[in-house]
């Protein structure tokens, strides 16, 4: 189906995905409450993750601190050095370190293990699927047990980030209570002025505990972690090696969108943070670099024990595989107007005094919306049924605010420090 308003309701009435899908991750990671086909089984561990990432983590996607940054910086100095500075690799790199550093803190950054653990996860996701696609597991396949033997030393790997955690957590925690007791001897109130760990304290410790904690009796400890950064180091790779490519082979838009960055830099009261809610331009880039290629080509849902009936009339019966071409519905000219398949970050930005939809006028025209300028709106892209990079209904992307908060602020910060060292090396030069 392709019809934009027939695959909106379609995907609010199929809740549940194919089997395969809950079986690539449990043959991984083991038995999950968040990795199912069945909506049912799967619909609280989705809330409690929504509210996570949506609410407390999107609050701290707009600090990216300086150590992700060098980071990342690193480990591209270090493809350059050895001559295989690869996109893809970049970019899996920097969904890696996005995700880890979120989701453990700077624990993950100065963890020693944090490049095995990289080159396990892509390991495990490059057969995922083969083995997933065996209709009985094949025990009996010498190269199965050797992807089993990845996913046990992942397994440990997570056990050992997640110890550390606690471990960092637990001394915040006693240095803030040595420092309360210290107060407290000399007559002061900690609320005097003086600083306080439980401020600063590792909030990501209260996520994993949501995310790991309450297993059934079958599930594997640790394995809904895991799922999570399997999934979202996946995605967000995509995405962020396609916004790479287009920033790269559009330098003007890449020079706006940095003009627009000192604009919200300078009318921002906290300089460590990226104002990304005011960088309409970059947010609009990220948008259409999502659009123009989503993590996957297709959608497939199915509702595994009722019937669906849609408006047209049409009765699906349970079981039955429901299949949404995701790129041509990006690419559908109805939907997007003649240029859809061309890179057009401006569609999602209108002016103020016509709130527009979509601004569809080839985008390196004189006419269109400046940087900075505070008539601009930008444009809501689900208000687009056929916007489907992160899914739609019931089991779309829950991270997808979250992704696209912390994928702008990561860019944000790096082409900020990239002017900067370019402008550095002229003044040397």
């Amino acid at each position: 189906m392709n019809d934009p308003e027939l695959i909106k309701e379609m995907l609010l009435k199929a809740e549940d995905k194919l089997p395969l899908t809950g079986r690539a991750f449990r043959l991984a990671f083991g038995p999950s409450s968040l990795f199912v086909s069945s909506f049912e089984k799967v619909q609280r561990r989705r809330e409690s993750l929504a509210t996570e990432l949506n609410g407390r983590l999107i609050e701290r996607a707009p600090v990216i601190p300086t150590k992700v940054v060098d980071c990342i910086m690193e480990r591209v100095n270090k493809f350059m050095a050895e001559g295989n500075l690869d996109c893809k690799l970049v970019s899996q790199h920097m969904a890696f370190t996005l995700l880890g550093s979120t989701l453990f803190g700077d624990t993950f950054l100065a963890w020693s293990k944090a490049t095995v653990y990289e080159e396990l996860l892509m390991m495990i996701a490059k057969d995922a699927c083969f083995w997933a696609s065996y209709s009985v597991t094949p025990y009996w396949k010498q190269g199965f047990w050797r992807y089993q033997r990845l996913c046990t030393k992942l397994k440990f790997l997570t056990q050992d980030i997640v110890q550390q955690c606690r471990k960092n957590y637990k001394f915040f925690l006693q240095k803030d209570e040595n420092l309360h007791n210290e107060n407290a001897n000399k007559g002061m109130e900690s609320a005097s002025g003086a600083p306080s760990c439980s401020g600063v304290e590792m909030p990501d410790n209260l996520f994993l505990h949501e995310l790991n904690g309450h297993l059934g009796a079958r599930e594997e400890p640790c394995g809904n972690i895991m799922g999570v950064m399997f999934h979202g180091c996946l995605t967000t790779a995509g995405l962020i090696d396609n916004l790479l490519v287009r920033l790269v082979t559009h330098p003007r838009l890449q020079d706006k969108i940095y003009a627009e960055i000192i604009i919200a830099r300078n009318g921002s009261m906290k300089q460590d943070q990226q104002c990304v809610d005011k960088m309409h331009l970059l947010l609009a880039t990220v948008y259409e670099s999502a659009r123009l290629l989503p993590s996957g080509p297709l959608l497939q849902r199915c509702s595994l024990k009722h019937d669906i009936s849609l408006k047209t009339g049409v009765t699906i019966p349970a079981g039955a595989v429901m299949v949404v071409p995701v790129q041509l519905v990006q690419m559908d000219d109805s939907s997007w107007g003649q240029d859809a398949s061309e890179f057009n970050p401006y569609r999602f930005l209108s002016k103020a005094e016509n709130r527009s939809d979509l601004v569809l006028d080839q985008w390196n025209t004189e006419k269109r919306v400046h940087p900075g300028d505070s008539s601009s709106i930008l444009n809501d892209p689900n208000n687009n049924v056929a916007f489907l990079p992160f899914g739609s209904g019931t089991r779309a992307c829950v991270g997808q605010k979250f992704v696209i908060q912390g994928v702008a602020t990561l860019f944000a910060s790096l082409l900020e420090q990239y002017e900067d060292l370019k402008e550095n090396q002229e003044l040397i030069n």
